[in-house]
């Protein structure tokens, strides 16, 4: 299952990829005589906002103190003065725009960076693992043995990624508020996402922008977010999973580090690399201990301004039953691993971000039911109450927010269940359904009014949905029975033998015998199958026999129905409540506090420091050494031949993992850091365990993010793979 900002609070399936896999919390600057940044369209620059509005930076924030390092800031209201009071450095407008231009947004929930003036691309190998599967046989595993493009003519394309640059951030906020006024409930939600999605359409001129309207401040700002589109994204470079994910599971969310976690991609452009563009240069050195960094990347979601009541709704109802179905996935794969080594091979990936999804949701838990954490929550909501309830014209205005919002989530733990298992997708796990559900969605709504479709299918939408649609990734099978069996098998368990949708689905068939029947009916694994009944439209697929296009259809009519109810009575009143809560909170602290992370673009400040840890200080940096040392020549803790072939090689006292202050969670991977040159000096992959609580609050004592040093890079590219090509790219751009 993966979140999908379009479709509420869980979104629509998609099998293995769970929310919280890509690290940083879950699982640079000036080229020589840089190109200008693209000119912006008339009104729409990261400069744009309206800096005399009540909800400006400039605002004062009484009694709301950050930590130094504490922010995943907007780049169109960057803490400049800020920053340089702490640290002595202020960016200028200039430095922010390139920062801009030059990081990426790759696929959903993570980031990169273009490093070279040939359209390469830097980012991690646990992002691009999908791709690299998707790539790999039986006879050629990639995960295992790496990839490395000898030549322009071997980098090879992957089937759904999609790689974006940020061209300009537009305040749409008086439009949206203005399509929203005086209506509330169905009324309010409907047209809330029919104006949006207006604003992305009249944006998106072509297939190669994208245009997503973003909420921010829950409600209290929006922003238009324009970006160049890039589709054709071919594979360069990647490393052994045994390097990229050295200590496995033991090691994640931990540190010291040792882990190569890194990819190059290369964008392509008329089926020539990428030219002209911005990217960042690579450091000589990296950093040191002490010296200031910078992560430009895009966190997936945050829940630092959500109110008490959705807070416990997380903890006592989401988030535990989160963990136990992601428990019983991963007991699931694992077994199946044990098979063979096809089978290891095939669920290999999905089993990567199952852990790591385990052990991210895990930390959330803990930080929720942490008594520090929750009650400063409490003590936060309950200064800002006491503030509107003392002013007569804000009480009236505001004062029953916070009991609207509880009282949805209320109503949220009713249709908790169905909304996961049936909506989102949880009890239909599997790349087939996924794929039938989306073409039976498609032939509904495409041929709707673009501002009365589903978010999903908006125009601005479809180039990433034709790429689903048309993507050449292989479908296996036997692990597409194994997990649509589980899926079913969790369904009938949480809705109950008896429930009539449950016993309208299987009748009188095992979840294993549907499973099955299924998988054999069905020709979707074809891309050219799925093509025709996509541009057959509505007719097509009403018309078609598939046996997963028929399963699809028998689900539409509930799945519909408990997405209407979440919708109108949870979506509608807690997005209408929370732009009031944010319009009290902009009257009484203005917005001189970020907003919660959407999965756009932010950047961070901190500095390269480890912390203490039961008394024992943790140095920030690690080396190439230490790996070897670490090493025991058994999984997970096994280099691979490749390393140890090379080791005489290697000055193994170049730094190899580091850990920063900076903040960040989830979506972060593969975010460059930067130093205040606007150099690369390391990559993002992942956060300590104390930065799993980061979803809610971000403690600098021991909150770190951990990187791979770019001298470490460097030396790997060049005296372990002997990657002349991405090594002279990168040195060329320095």
């Amino acid at each position: 299952m993966r979140f999908d900002k379009a479709n509420g609070r869980y979104g629509f399936i998609l099998a293995g990829l769970l929310v919280g896999a890509c690290g940083g919390g879950d699982k640079a600057l000036l080229p020589p005589a840089p190109p200008a940044a693209p000119p912006p369209d008339p009104g729409q620059t990261a400069a744009a906002v309206d800096k005399s509005d009540p909800r400006s930076s400039t605002a004062p924030s009484p009694k709301r103190p950050l930590t130094s390092d504490e922010g995943m800031w907007l780049l169109s209201d960057f803490p400049s003065d800020r920053l340089g009071k702490l640290h002595g450095f202020s960016p200028s407008q200039e430095w922010l725009d390139h920062v801009r231009t030059s990081a990426a947004r790759v696929g959903a929930g993570c980031s990169g960076s273009f490093v070279s003036p040939n359209g390469l691309v830097l980012r991690n190998h646990h992002c691009a693992a999908h791709c690299i599967e998707q790539l790999s046989t039986a006879k050629k595993d990639y995960i295992a043995s790496g990839f490395y493009a000898k030549s322009e003519k071997d980098e090879v394309k992957c089937p759904e990624m999609e790689i974006a640059q940020l061209l300009s951030i537009t305040d749409v906020t008086d439009r949206v508020l203005a399509a929203t006024k005086g209506l509330t409930g169905a009324r309010f939600n409907e047209a809330n996402k029919g104006e949006q999605s207006k604003i992305e359409k009249e944006c998106a001129k072509s297939d190669d922008v994208r245009c997503d309207v973003v909420t921010l401040y829950r409600g209290g700002r929006y922003n238009l977010y324009k970006y160049q589109r890039h589709q054709d994204v071919r594979l360069t470079f990647a490393p052994e999973f045994a390097t990229a994910f050295f200590g496995g599971d033991p090691d994640n969310f931990n540190f010291p580090r040792y882990d190569l976690d890194v990819t190059f991609l290369r964008v392509y452009k008329d089926d020539k690399p990428l030219s002209g563009g911005h990217y960042f240069k690579w450091s000589p050195s990296g950093a040191k201990e002490g010296d200031l960094t910078f992560v430009a990347g895009h966190p997936y979601k945050t829940s630092r301004e959500i109110t008490v009541a959705e807070f416990e709704f997380l903890r006592d109802v989401e988030l535990p039953a989160k963990l136990l179905r992601l428990s019983e996935w991963r007991g699931l794969l694992t077994e199946f691993q044990t098979k063979g080594a096809e089978q290891k091979r095939i669920a290999s990936g999905r089993l990567f971000y199952i852990e790591n999804s385990v052990k991210g949701t895990k930390g959330r838990v803990e930080a929720l039911r942490d008594p520090d954490v929750f009650g400063k929550k409490v003590a936060a909501e309950k200064e800002l109450r006491a503030k509107v309830d003392a002013d007569p014209a804000m009480k009236e205005a505001y004062g029953g927010a916070w009991e609207a919002i509880a009282e949805a989530e209320k109503k949220m733990k009713n249709l908790q269940s169905r909304y996961v298992m049936i909506e989102s997708g949880a009890g239909l796990w599997s790349d087939l359904v996924e794929h039938a559900r989306r073409l039976v969605r498609a032939g509904t709504e495409l041929a709707k009014p673009n501002e009365q479709r589903l978010r999903e299918f908006v125009d601005s939408q479809k180039p990433a949905l034709t790429q689903k649609v048309t993507s050449t990734a292989p479908i296996y099978d036997e692990l597409e029975t194994l997990t649509l069996t589980a899926g079913l098998t969790g369904l009938r368990a949480e809705l109950g033998p008896d429930d009539p949708f449950v016993r309208k689905l299987l009748g009188k068939e095992t979840p294993r015998e549907l499973a099955t029947r299924l998988v054999k009916g069905s020709k979707l694994r074809d891309p050219k199958v799925r093509k025709a009944l996509f541009d057959g439209g509505e007719a097509a697929i009403n018309a078609s026999k598939d046996a997963m296009i028929e399963f699809a259809r028998s689900i539409e009519p509930e799945a519909r129905a408990v997405r209407k109810s979440y919708e109108d009575d949870v979506e509608a009143v807690v997005k209408k409540n929370a732009e009031l809560i944010a319009k009290a909170r902009f009257q009484v602290y203005g917005t001189s506090v970020y907003p919660d992370a959407t999965g756009t673009l932010r950047l961070s400040f901190g500095q390269v420091r480890g912390w203490e840890e039961a008394g024992r200080k943790v140095t920030p940096v690690t080396t190439l050494g230490g790996a070897f040392d670490r090493a025991t020549g058994k999984d997970p803790f096994a280099l691979p031949k490749s390393w140890i072939d090379n080791k005489a090689k290697l000055d193994l006292s170049t730094p190899f993992n580091f850990s920063t202050t900076n903040d960040i969670i989830g979506g972060n991977s593969g975010s460059p850091v930067v130093d205040q040159e606007g150099r690369i000096v390391g990559l993002v992959f992942d956060g300590n365990i104390h930065s799993l609580g980061g979803d809610y609050a971000y403690d600098g004592k021991d909150n770190r993010a951990v990187s791979v040093h770019s001298a470490a890079l460097l030396e790997a590219l060049d005296k372990i793979y002997g990657a002349s090509r991405i090594v002279e790219d990168i040195k060329a751009s320095r």
